[in-house]
């Protein structure tokens, strides 16, 4: 690991801030490290309101949009609802069909399945708008590139409308409307949005048109939130605003599929890190396992005994992921070993057995154990498909770009990718991709770093910091959780290894010169025991947690690294 401390910020204007708002200047000097530099914009971050939401037509084609649906309502058309199987694409497809369905009857929703129809808008999905009149469909989370597909439709008299959030190629299809914050000619000022967000705004804008109340829109914002954390877009602006109240209504009043999941895992309220650990992982796992229109049906359904037996299928379909992902990432361990490939400075591994709906998964856990861009590849029907993801501060995507000779089609943003080729290509891909690479990676960032905020002495983590770092929650990019680092450190004698293996290291520490004491909790950090034992003096890098006990509530410091 390397420690990377972020510069202090201009004391004057973090001494300002701290007087203005009366914090103390370690919680000022964070709030300036996020750009709230003055009274207004803490409150805006600490107390965000929807009103703050942007006016849904800044976005380009927003009208073309509403009015093409409105018009469909009016004369009784047919709508089909369309979405990837991932939890932005469900939680989308839940979300637009169950708010048209408010507006009018005629409503289908489709997932394409991911492994006859792989990704995106499929000529079997248009076949099957064809054959049931459907003269409109709403696609979701995909789309931006699916230019014969759209055109495919139009030749048999159905129009498109696009919602999506990854970049565009070149062209843009010719749908009625192309819904993109991310298109160059769109000129919305919030760029991060999610598939899900973009699906919100549209059913604001129709919602607005309609002179429907914003409440009306509230229940909805379970479902953005999900995604928001799931699809690990930045929680900042507009995300922020939307994940907050999200977040707020699956504690509060949340929809009976989620109160369905939620049943089997017994958590009271949940952080956005519940929601991308517990609820995303069981929604993904309907797509991964059998099919995405299960996990549409589960956060669609109204009634509770339904939802249950919903909750409980997808429940097995997790259970089995888990078993196959655990599987198939030690094979492709012992295939990279086989290979000699340890050094490179790509993953790409390949056996025509894996299971299609969990190399995604598979990638993230090479790229957690070796560090570097990764890709998993498997067979799908006469081609290859794969999964990449990328580190931290690579662009996965831009070095898929430099590969495209090899690569039939892919698609995705900057740490996470799909594509397919031909096997014939293969070799050729791997060999180009670990160029690619080789040549352009920054060395440094084949080693994980934690980013530092703050260095800080035990004794200013009062009850009252810790109250006020919770309210910087929702947590996730753009806005992480702090992280801190205390030199001077020692174990008061209590140190020791826990777990079945243990793997984990659990001490109580206090600092030279400093009265306050804390425990400490390390996970996956029992091998720097020594570095703890017999008194000796070490630093630690840690965010703040709240540890229960026995009905006792008290300040933790989550470890996440020690040093001597």
């Amino acid at each position: 690991m390397r420690w990377t401390l972020k510069p202090k910020p201009d004391s004057l204007v973090v001494n300002k801030l701290a007087e203005e708002l009366g914090v103390e200047t370690p919680v000022a000097t964070l709030l300036v490290q996020r750009g709230i530099m003055t009274y207004e914009a803490a409150k805006k971050f600490f107390r965000p309101r929807l009103e703050e939401l942007h006016d849904p037509y800044l976005m380009k084609d927003m009208d073309v949009a509403v009015n093409r649906i409105q018009q469909a309502i009016a004369s009784e058309e047919n709508i089909m609802v369309y979405g990837d199987y991932d939890v932005d694409g469900t939680t989308s497809v839940a979300l637009m069909s169950s708010y048209l369905k408010t507006l009018t009857p005629n409503i289908a929703t489709y997932i394409p399945d991911r492994y006859t129809e792989g990704y995106g808008i499929s000529y079997q999905g248009i076949d099957f708008a064809a054959d049931n009149e459907i003269s409109l469909i709403v696609a979701l989370d995909c789309g931006i590139k699916a230019i014969d597909k759209v055109a495919y439709a139009a030749e048999k008299g159905i129009d498109f409308i696009i919602c999506d959030h990854h970049r565009p190629g070149e062209n843009i299809p010719q749908a009625v409307a192309v819904l993109d914050p991310k298109r160059e000619d769109c000129e919305y000022p919030y760029k991060e949005l999610c598939g899900c967000g973009v699906g919100f705004k549209l059913i604001q804008a129709i919602n607005t048109k309609r002179g429907g109340t914003p409440e009306v829109l509230l229940p909805y914002l379970d479902l953005v939130a999900t995604a928001i954390g799931a699809d690990i877009v930045p929680i900042t602006g507009e995300n922020r605003i939307l994940a907050y109240h999200g977040l707020n209504v699956i504690n509060v009043a949340p929809r009976m599929g989620f109160k369905a999941i939620l049943a089997q895992v017994k958590k009271d309220k949940l952080t956005i890190t519940d929601v991308v650990f517990i609820i995303a992982p069981r929604i993904n796992a309907a797509g991964r396992m059998k099919h995405g229109l299960h996990a549409v049906n589960l956060l669609s359904e109204e009634d509770e005994a339904t939802a249950m037996e919903f909750a409980g299928e997808i429940e097995n379909f997790n259970a089995e992921r888990k078993t196959t992902d655990k599987a198939i990432t030690i094979e492709a361990l012992g295939q990279i070993e086989e290979l000699q490939e340890q050094e490179r400075y790509s993953t790409v591994v390949y056996h025509e057995g894996w299971h299609k709906g969990v190399i995604g998964i598979v990638a993230s856990r090479l790229t957690e154990t070796y560090y570097r861009p990764t890709l998993v590849f498997t067979k799908s029907g006469e081609k290859l498909a794969a999964s990449a993801r990328s580190v931290k501060g690579f662009d996965v995507y831009n070095a898929l770009e430099a590969c495209k000779e090899h690569i039939e089609q892919f698609g995705g943003h900057k740490y996470a990718a799909g594509l397919t080729l031909e096997a014939s290509e293969y070799e050729n891909f791997k060999a180009k991709f670990e160029s690619v690479v080789s040549e352009t990676i920054d060395r440094r960032l084949l080693t994980p770093e934690i980013a530092v905020d703050a260095e800080i002495n035990l004794d200013e983590i009062t009850p009252k910091f810790f109250r006020i770092l919770k309210q910087f929650a929702p947590f996730g990019p753009g806005n992480m959780s702090p992280v801190f680092m205390t030199q001077s450190l020692t174990d008061t004698g209590y140190g020791k290894c826990v777990g079945a293996d243990e793997a984990h290291l659990k001490c109580q520490v206090k600092q030279k010169g400093k009265r306050a004491v804390f425990d400490m909790i390390g996970f996956g950090l029992g091998e720097k025991f020594e570095t703890i034992s017999e008194k000796k003096t070490f630093k630690a890098v840690y965010s703040l947690d709240e540890n229960e006990w026995n009905g006792n509530v008290s300040i933790q410091l989550k470890l996440k690294d020690i040093s001597e």
